[in-house]
């Protein structure tokens, strides 16, 4: 069977095809122009905090990238709130009374949430000493592993060693 041979402008035309349906489906940021604050430095704010705060419709999508209505929402009322002053912990505070920590995308550590942070490290200690003692009883070995051969195995040693 004979191969058919592209010439280099169909595939360069295939390439860019490709291309544009890939960039067709990226995803496109949420924060539409209307959204942005006019102070690039509060801007700057608003968007680390549109980073933390979790989309309570999108689950496990921050609110700057959720296209939700909820999103759209909360991204304003972010941005009414730095503009009238609120620290990130006032604003992170608001959103925490009414939703509850659920809203973080990095919930506190405090209070039952201890034990979640905790729980990795500990358990990476402990499958560490668990791995640790193994090694160390296997690198002693057992005293009947030591035994020197007897006569007869020593024999059939000299045998195989001859040959």
């Amino acid at each position: 069977m004979m191969r058919a041979r592209r010439s280099g402008g169909a595939w360069a035309a295939f390439c860019a095809l490709v291309l544009a349906l890939a960039l067709g489906v990226a995803p496109v940021w949420a924060v539409q122009p209307d959204e942005m604050l006019s102070d690039p430095a509060l801007e700057a704010r608003a968007q680390d905090l549109d980073h933390e705060l979790r989309c309570v419709k999108c689950r496990s999508e921050a609110i700057a990238s959720s296209n939700a209505d909820w999103a759209a929402d909360a991204r304003r009322i972010v941005r009414e709130l730095i503009a009238g002053g609120a620290s990130d912990a006032e604003v992170k505070a608001y959103f925490v009374d009414r939703y509850g920590e659920y809203v973080l995308m990095e919930p506190n550590a405090r209070g039952a949430n201890w034990l979640l942070w905790a729980a990795g490290p500990l358990m990476l200690l402990i499958a560490g000493g668990a791995a640790a003692v193994y090694l160390r009883r296997r690198a002693q070995g057992s005293p009947d592993q030591e035994a020197a051969l007897s006569a007869q195995e020593q024999d059939r040693l000299r045998q195989i060693l001859d040959e």
